[in-house]
């Protein structure tokens, strides 16, 4: 009978502090600006994402620093800037990354995330709504990642972006639904333009005010969800 009260009072602390848990999460609008409160480690046996259950080996215990789920090392392969850490890298969950920065994170038949997306830039430059060198701006305006940049026709709603027009992997991604397209004055012979959406923004610098119109009405529609060439275009 002793053991029968000692487990029912301890399932009764289990359930007590698994509601607990219910009251200090985030919303999803504080998610970086304000630090979250960790889940405990014992009160979860398996990723709070992708559910696979926690060993001491292969399988070990991490904390997203956005949302503060335990989750594990696959799960939280991720760095993003957080607001209350003075806009440092912190490791986050999947979800928070996907958040926080606007990339797009696909996954393979196995339910594995892939780092980096498996379409090879000759292939969907082929079959492109728009294909071509770019600038992407990191804050300061000054510097950034000139890469190869393409809008697949088989996929209009995402702009990837490959360091080279021959690389067989995208090394990152931006989806292009919702977002608002912004001209930039001229500036230095400099072409700009800004993709922006709530926190998030990107700014582009093309070769020639030609190409730039190009892309400003090609993000334009694809934002709008247009996803068909528009007349008279190849």
């Amino acid at each position: 009978q002793d053991a029968i009260d000692r487990k029912e009072k301890k399932s009764e602390t289990f359930k007590t502090a698994l509601h607990g848990l219910e009251t200090p999460a985030l919303k999803t609008e504080e998610l970086g600006r304000r630090a979250p409160q960790w889940v405990r480690d014992n009160l979860v046996t398996m990723c709070m994402r992708c559910k696979e259950p926690f060993n001491a080996i292969t399988r070990r215990r991490h904390h997203c620093r956005a949302c503060g789920y335990v989750v594990c090392a696959r799960c939280s392969d991720y760095k993003a800037e957080l607001q209350y850490d003075g806009n440092r890298l912190n490791r986050v969950c999947q979800e928070c990354y996907v958040f926080l920065t606007g990339h797009v994170v696909l996954e393979d038949r196995e339910g594995k995330h892939r780092g980096i997306l498996e379409k090879g830039a000759a292939e969907v430059s082929g079959r492109s709504l728009l294909c071509s060198s770019l600038q992407l701006l990191d804050k300061s305006g000054r510097g950034g990642t000139r890469g190869w940049f393409v809008i697949p026709r088989d996929d209009p709603l995402v702009l990837y972006i490959y360091a080279a027009p021959q690389d067989v992997r995208a090394h990152t991604s931006i989806p292009l639904l919702g977002y608002q397209v912004k001209d930039l004055p001229q500036s230095d012979s400099r072409h700009l333009f800004q993709l922006a959406q709530s926190r998030q923004v990107h700014t582009f610098m093309a070769d020639s005010e030609e190409l730039k119109r190009r892309w400003m009405r090609t993000m334009a529609r694809c934002a709008a969800g247009i996803t068909h060439p528009e007349e008279g275009e190849d």
